[in-house]
């Protein structure tokens, strides 16, 4: 279906898109690239008064479904994501980034032999200066004059640039830095329409908390009843080489304070065994302690060839005591889940520092972990700040079942849309947009061919 088979004003005015102005606001103007779209009306659970109108394009190859409007009353029951205000943010900068894209000139900034530091001369602080004016880095009344000096201004909207993308904001023109001005913001677009989709597809019940885990932000969020933010925090993720931390979603139903760590077998075999090999004092200096199958304490004193091949075979097992150095930290949340990850306290806190945080081997390290367990057992009786305080610094592991367990998801969205209207772009450190872009191709192929 072309452009002109779109519904006409009547059809769109309803949600506040009259005419040609509506059109280009949908997307339906002149854009690069080919632009095909057809619509419909539906009655989704957002308190608006204006019907629903679903469009499908194809920007730049990219074809997917984007509701450009909501309607019906939010009636709390479990709908799809574009109930949410997350939808709503992401549709809006969508629509922004597809204007920006059309006015940029695309130029491609000089590559540079050594990062640039302030003062430092450059070919390209013209382009700089346009690109970053563009995107809202440097604002309008505080634009630098053209020259080619990387001065203190340009600094500080590079750095407001590489917090937006996901890089260490030192403000120096780096490699890195360097590729991402220089990512044509046509990719920006696509990546807002995977996060329009993906926020779609989420189920979404606002009668409930519920917490969310974005994947490539590096970072959770808790919401109360109604979609209201409680709790953000950093978080450090599975290493996007082998041990990634999958997607799902589940319920929170346990927090245990001070936790043994059971070492699964494929870290105990392929890690541990050979630091006991380099050091034997090994075991005694981290807090572990050798323990049957069904969990008995084996003493031992020394390392031997037999106690290592018990632990190659899994005769014997490593687990650390509980306790400030324990790997898990001083609480854990557990939420049933065939992959068998769950969230943790840390002891090496200093890796929330950086900016790209895939470090664990699958499991999601908090980075606040006892101000989420204060908002978790929020509801239960008892739990207070100081019991929680306690429970922490005690001796014993304790054990707490929720009487209300609390929703818990991880999802993989690489461009977020901030409640300000700022835009962060992630990395797609696990290849799950190209993948996801994949199946939608198909998917409309397999369509087309039906």
């Amino acid at each position: 279906m072309k452009a002109r088979d779109l519904p006409k004003q009547a059809d769109i005015k309803s949600c506040g898109l009259r005419g040609n102005a509506g059109r280009k606001r949908a997307g339906w103007g002149k854009r690069p690239g080919k632009i095909w779209a057809r619509a419909h009306t539906r009655r989704l659970g957002w308190p608006s008064p204006c019907s629903s109108v679903i469009v499908t394009s194809k920007y730049s190859g990219l074809m997917l479904s984007i509701t450009l409007a909501i309607a019906g009353s939010l009636s709390g029951q479990i709908t799809d994501g574009s109930t949410s205000d997350e939808y709503r943010r992401t549709l809006n900068a969508l629509e922004r980034y597809r204007a920006l894209a059309s006015e940029d000139d695309s130029e491609i900034l000089p590559a540079i032999k050594k990062p640039l530091e302030q003062g430092d001369h450059y070919a390209g602080v013209s382009r700089l200066i346009r690109l970053l004016t563009l995107i809202g880095d440097i604002p309008a009344a505080n634009v630098p004059a053209d020259s080619d000096v990387y001065d203190a201004r340009l600094v500080a909207a590079v750095k407001r640039f590489q917090t937006r993308h996901g890089l260490e904001p030192d403000g120096r023109l780096g490699k890195g830095t360097l590729a991402q001005l220089n990512t044509p913001l046509s990719f920006r677009v696509r990546q807002l329409e995977l996060a329009l989709e993906r926020w779609r597809r989420l189920p979404y019940d606002p009668s409930r908390p519920a917490i969310v885990i974005n994947l490539p932000e590096f970072r959770l969020r808790a919401f109360d009843t109604g979609h209201q933010p409680a709790l953000e925090m950093k978080i450090v993720i599975g290493r996007a080489s082998k041990l990634q931390t999958p997607l799902l979603s589940s319920e929170i139903d346990t927090v245990i304070f001070r936790p043994y760590w059971n070492v699964p077998f494929n870290i105990q075999r392929k890690e541990l065994v050979p630091d006991i090999i380099r050091d034997p004092s090994y075991i005694l200096k981290n807090g572990f302690e050798l323990v049957t199958p069904k969990g008995m304490v084996v003493a031992q004193d020394t390392v031997s060839n037999t106690l290592l091949a018990q632990l190659r075979s899994g005769t014997l097992h490593l687990r650390q005591k509980q306790g400030p150095k324990n790997s898990l930290g001083l609480v854990k949340f557990v939420f049933p889940n065939k992959y068998d990850v769950f969230m943790h306290d840390t002891p090496a806190k200093s890796l929330f520092a950086r900016a790209r945080r895939d470090f664990s081997h699958g499991c999601i390290r908090l980075e606040r972990a006892q101000n989420l367990a204060e908002w978790v057992l929020r509801g239960e009786s008892d739990w207070r700040q100081d019991r929680i305080v306690a429970a922490m610094r005690g001796t014993e592991s304790i054990s707490v079942k929720l009487t209300s367990p609390i929703p818990v998801m991880t999802i993989y969205v690489t461009a977020v849309v901030a409640e300000n209207g700022e835009v962060h772009f992630f990395e797609d450190l696990y290849g799950k947009d190209a993948a996801f872009e994949r199946e939608l191709a198909e998917a409309l192929a397999g369509k087309n061919r039906g």
